[in-house]
């Protein structure tokens, strides 16, 4: 996946977009989406650790995960049974076997469930938000490398206008600068109501070679926006890697080969479930005993 393979992803998604719109005016697929029914929203468990759990036939690095004749409803539901906030949707079909078809199954077999699904692509245009939207998904991925600033923000605007959460991509140090800007840009969505709006994540995927470094994960985290949920992103595929990025202070993790090749998906987003919310929890039995260590401390030395 390098620097050329977004490229090329980016122009394959332009062409999507102009067989689409010829379809359908954007003006047209805009009113229906804002006269469709309300998406589900993004709600975090008060633990502090969520997981998005990934529908994903094939992939470029793994090839081949699932065949097409898999019950997919079935899996999702499995997915949000076993406690993921969001389940991710790739519909990209030239390289992950994805469909918008597949979106909409998702959305329609989580419903009951409360759980909202997540448009995952290489988004190019609002068209493509609106196309989200109009599916019933709660929220779309935005690679923040793919696009030039104010492109970038035309997806953001576009999803915030539909109610829509974003979880911004980056793979390096640049990307969460970007990052921040863009956050502090959108400070509403930043501390939402009830609802996440913006998410940050990190994948830690290298573009040149495809290969996953999780090292990066923890190198990365202490630069991500703290006023957002902070996402893992790839190289979680184990209990230990759930338990390993929450302890680096990642509310959320991303994942989908695991999932994917895995005999039981339910069982095994549960079992990660546990161990990221463990750890979290120790996380912060430790940071409240600094923090009352410092103050009485600061107590004494004031006495």
């Amino acid at each position: 996946m390098s620097a050329d393979f977004l490229e090329q992803m980016a122009a394959s998604s332009r062409e999507r977009v102009a067989v689409a719109k010829r379809a359908c005016s954007e003006a047209d697929l805009l009113a229906r989406a804002l006269a469709s029914p309300p998406p589900q929203s993004l709600q975090r468990d008060p633990t502090g650790f969520d997981l998005i759990a990934e529908l994903k036939l094939r992939s470029p690095a793994a090839g081949q995960l699932k065949s097409g004749d898999e019950d997919l409803g079935a899996r999702v539901t499995a997915y949000a049974r076993a406690g993921a906030a969001v389940v991710s949707v790739l519909t990209e079909p030239s390289r992950f076997d994805g469909s918008m078809a597949h979106l909409e199954l998702a959305v329609r077999a989580l419903a009951p469930l409360g759980v909202p699904a997540m448009r995952k692509d290489f988004l190019v245009d609002p068209y493509q938000v609106t196309e989200a939207r109009l599916a019933g998904a709660g929220g779309v991925l935005v690679i923040l490398r793919m696009l030039p600033r104010n492109e970038l923000d035309a997806l953001i605007d576009r999803a915030c206008t539909l109610g829509l959460f974003v979880l911004l991509e980056a793979f390096d140090a640049d990307d969460i600068e970007l990052m921040h800007e863009i956050v502090d840009h959108h400070p509403d969505n930043a501390h939402a109501v009830g609802a996440v709006k913006l998410l940050a994540g990190v994948n830690c995927r290298d573009l040149a070679t495809l290969q996953i470094v999780p090292l990066r994960l923890i190198e990365l985290a202490h630069l991500l926006p703290t006023c957002v949920p902070r996402v893992a992103e790839s190289g979680v595929g184990s209990t230990d890697d759930a338990r390993r990025v929450a302890a680096a202070g990642y509310e959320m993790a991303l994942v989908g080969s695991a999932l994917m090749q895995g005999g039981d998906p339910g069982a095994l987003a549960n079992a990660m479930l546990e161990a990221g919310r463990a750890a979290r929890s120790v996380s912060h039995r430790t940071s409240a005993v600094v923090r009352g260590g410092k103050a009485a401390r600061d107590g004494k030395e004031v006495g």
